[in-house]
């Protein structure tokens, strides 16, 4: 162990000053100070940190003492420290821990067991833990004899989109969120966005208002699509929800907020956005509601599309907006004072005037603190991005100014590839967090920008005027990437840029308990490769695989992709190097190509060479699987243009031969994929269906899931959602069940047009697709929820059968 020991010395890193002016740095430090004030005490915070080593760790609870310190140990700031304990005795802990929350004592336990026992932690569904490398307790190596300090450079560790809930944690219980908390504690998050349970309290409060249950089963969408009702993207999609689902829901976020608590985290909650019932109108109908336009359904339907939304200039958008964060607060007790709000967002404002968007901005503000006087609202920033010909620096001034100094903290969440804060004099001196956002739709592709990461937030923190006060993780799906999110968890902790190449290394010995040179040498190449998007992108798995292109591929037939795919696929800004669809040089669809693809290739064949050394290994599993995927799903993207291009020929023999290994390639992916419980489709319709109390639940819940990770909206007879495929999933079941048979069904349809030298019959195809993919959807089918077939083995005789 003496290899991380020294490999520590290297890594810590202390704090600098932030550079935010005098006066701004008052108004946050009296923020931080008064969300302070409302953390649990030093004894429960102690025994939560307690609860997390136990259950990560159950063989060692004796052999580590936590004690939470005031900030002034720490010069005024957040930290932990590490010491040995001095006192002798086979029955004393070896290491002490201490911290100012019980957040700082759990990043504490991670950073020593990372660092001092080579250990490493992610999520199940990406491997898992790997604690071999911890020796035996009694024996646990020593830290230098002063102990060691980390310092949080900037106070907030942010977590979650506003999506995410709907991603990745929609069919979790208790069990499964007590993990992921204790993940967040180990990971240092301080800021958590806690949405769980909201349409309960909606529920309450509407019926305040006069609105019936029956009402909100026209409000309320799905399981699987409430992240976008509460937006107003759109209404009663997948729904209604059951009494029994919203008063389950309430259950768990009782649950989740008083753990995240007892550990000392503050959690994000969230408030009024202006989205109302239809219902609303009628009730006040001299209200200043509006409907909104539509948000992606197919022909503008009204069932789904175009909500209503509360002017917050209206006096009844502040006593709704009030009466919600009032009703939190009588149901969970005074826990934060931090809200979230994007009634902006994908809204625009009905007009740019600067003084009118400033007064919508002032009225949201005045909802939440009449609910609580101490309101700080938290908004994601993705706006001044996604509708950045709107938001011109006037409007954006006039809303971010449209409350007091200290009462607004935006998040920069794009900022790992689209940072505002450069372009926008640091939100024109708006506190801002750092923010990684890196996947869309809860997509499993290997992606990142390390360089970024490992820069990005250092670089903010320290430039001229900053007003950094944290870094965040944003992503809209997790349980993909792990080495993207265990490095940037770790920029909380750090005051100075990573040297990333070492801290891969450090990372691979971590991951798989041990040095092995082949995986080692791997990760130099995915560094420089898969993990270096530098063309500006934003990152969205296209393989063709999951991401079918939807057009007519005869020769001159550019026009006939239809216009949401080429939308998706062309590229918003001049990026260098993105190869698209619709480039001017060729009308064949291309996806996202950031890489040399033999330079991975020669990756796989390292890892492989790893497996040796590295075969019992879950996280060694996991990423070798992963990889093959990687490589064979871009392999499948040129054996797919290659199949076009024969049929645009008229080689019928060429196209046959392309078509099969595409359709063997899918084939050939699901049998890998089956390998690993982390990639079944089974475990999440599983999941779903745990949840439901009754057999329509049971029902509905499964058609929730399906539908996300497929179509996600609402289809006619000849035209797919506009966001299908927008959540794709490489899982073992949905290849071989959904995607082989609409690539099959469409190369045979292209087979005999070619045959019988016809005009492919496109909208014809379309309407078998669509019927089958609404069947797949309402289907009740059963999928493993356990791996099968030997990970390796089926990783060397693929590597073998492609690229020998």
């Amino acid at each position: 162990m003496s290899n991380f020991k020294t490999q520590l010395l290297i890594l810590i890193l202390l704090l600098v000053p932030v550079a935010l002016p005098e006066p701004e740095q008052q108004a946050i430090q009296a923020l931080v100070r008064r969300l302070d004030s409302k953390k649990a005490s030093a004894s429960v915070q102690e025994a939560a940190a307690k609860g997390v080593l136990k259950r990560l760790l159950p063989t060692h609870v004796t052999s580590f003492d936590f004690k939470i310190v005031s900030k002034d140990v720490c010069g005024g700031r957040s930290c932990f420290l590490l010491n040995n304990y001095n006192l002798s005795g086979q029955q004393e802990p070896e290491i002490v821990i201490r911290g100012t929350t019980g957040v700082e004592l759990a990043s504490g336990l991670h950073w020593y067991l990372k660092y001092w026992c080579g250990a490493h932690v992610s999520w199940d569904k990406t491997g898992g833990i790997q604690i071999a490398s911890i020796p035996n307790s009694g024996s646990l190596p020593p830290v230098k004899d002063e102990g060691v300090i980390i310092q949080r450079p900037v106070p907030w560790n942010y977590y979650q989109n506003v999506v995410t809930s709907s991603y990745s944690f929609v069919w979790w219980d208790w069990e499964r969120w007590e993990k992921e908390i204790d993940w967040m504690a180990l990971q240092g998050i301080n800021l958590p966005l806690a949405f769980t349970g909201q349409e309960t309290i909606w529920q309450k409060v509407f019926m305040q208002f006069n609105i019936s249950e029956e009402d909100l089963n026209d409000f309320f969408g799905g399981p699987a699509f409430l992240a976008w009702a509460r937006m107003g993207n759109l209404h009663a999609w997948g729904g209604p929800l059951s009494q029994s689902w919203l008063d389950q829901q309430l259950i768990l976020q009782k649950q989740i907020l008083s753990r995240m608590l007892e550990l000392g985290m503050t959690p994000v909650l969230p408030s009024f956005s202006g989205n109302v019932p239809a219902s609303l109108k009628k009730i006040y109908p001299s209200a200043n509601i509006t409907r909104l336009g539509d948000w992606n359904t197919v022909d503008g339907d009204p069932r789904w599309c175009c909500t209503y939304l509360l002017d917050p200039s209206d006096p009844l958008f502040v006593e709704i907006g009030a009466a919600f964060i009032k009703k939190q607060v009588e149901e969970y007790g005074d826990v934060t004072d931090i809200y979230n709000c994007d009634t902006f967002n994908e809204n625009s404002p009905p007009t740019s005037d600067p003084e009118y968007i400033s007064s919508l901005g002032a009225a949201v503000y005045k909802a939440m603190s009449e609910g609580d006087k101490d309101a700080v609202w938290l908004m994601q920033g993705w706006l001044f991005y996604s509708e950045s010909s709107f938001w011109k620096p006037p409007q954006m001034k006039a809303l971010l100014h449209s409350v007091p100094f200290g009462k607004m903290i935006v998040l920069d969440l794009f900022a790992d590839v689209h940072p505002i804060w450069r372009s926008s004099s640091q939100f024109y001196g708006t506190p801002y967090v750092w923010c990684l956002l890196h996947n869309f739709g809860g997509n499993l592709e290997m992606y990142g920008i390390f360089d970024a990461i490992s820069a990005g937030p250092v670089d903010a923190r320290i430039s001229r005027n900053s007003t950094m006060v944290g870094v965040g993780m944003c992503m809209e799906g997790i349980e993909q990437n792990p080495v993207v999110y265990e490095l940037m968890s770790e920029m909380a902790f750090r005051s100075e840029k990573v040297k990333v190449q070492e801290w891969l290394k450090f990372y691979t010995r971590r991951r798989y308990g041990k040095a092995v040179h082949q995986v080692e040498e791997a990760w130099e190449i995915l560094h420089r490769t898969i993990y270096n998007c530098t063309d500006g992108i934003a990152d969205h798995n296209i393989d063709f695989i999951v991401k079918f292109p939807d057009w007519d591929p005869q020769q001159n037939h550019g026009a006939n992709i239809s216009k949401q795919n080429r939308m998706q696929m062309l590229s918003k800004l001049g990026g260098k190097g993105r190869f698209l669809l619709g480039e001017t040089s060729s009308d064949l669809p291309k996806a996202h190509l950031w890489y040399s693809t033999q330079e991975v290739i020669n990756s796989l064949k390292l890892f492989i060479d790893a497996g040796n050394d590295l075969g019992g290994s879950l996280t060694y599993r996991y990423d070798l699987v992963d990889l093959t995927r990687q490589v064979l799903s871009k392999l499948a993207n040129q054996v797919y243009l290659d199949a076009v291009t024969a049929f645009r020929h008229k080689d019928e023999k060429a196209f046959s031969l392309y078509s099969k290994k595409f359709v063997q390639l899918i084939k050939d992916i699901e049998v890998v994929l089956a390998t690993d419980d982390n990639f079944l489709l089974g475990t999440w319709l599983q999941s779903a269906k745990e949840l439901a109390v009754k057999p329509s639940e049971r029902r509905q819940y499964e058609w929730n899931a399906r539908t996300q990770v497929t179509m996600w909206y609402d289809t006619t007879k000849t035209n797919q959602s506009k966001l299908h495929d927008y959540a794709n999933k490489f899982w073992s079941g949905l290849l071989e069940s959904y995607y082989l048979p609409r690539a099959s069904t469409y190369f045979e349809s292209l087979s005999k047009s070619l045959k019988a030298n016809e005009s492919f019959k496109l909208e014809e195809w379309r309407k078998e697709w669509i019927k089958f993919s609404n069947n797949w959807q309402a289907g009740t089918e059963i999928y493993p929820v356990k791996a099968k077939g030997d990970a390796l083995a089926i990783s060397k005789l693929l590597y073998k059968k492609y690229f020998s």
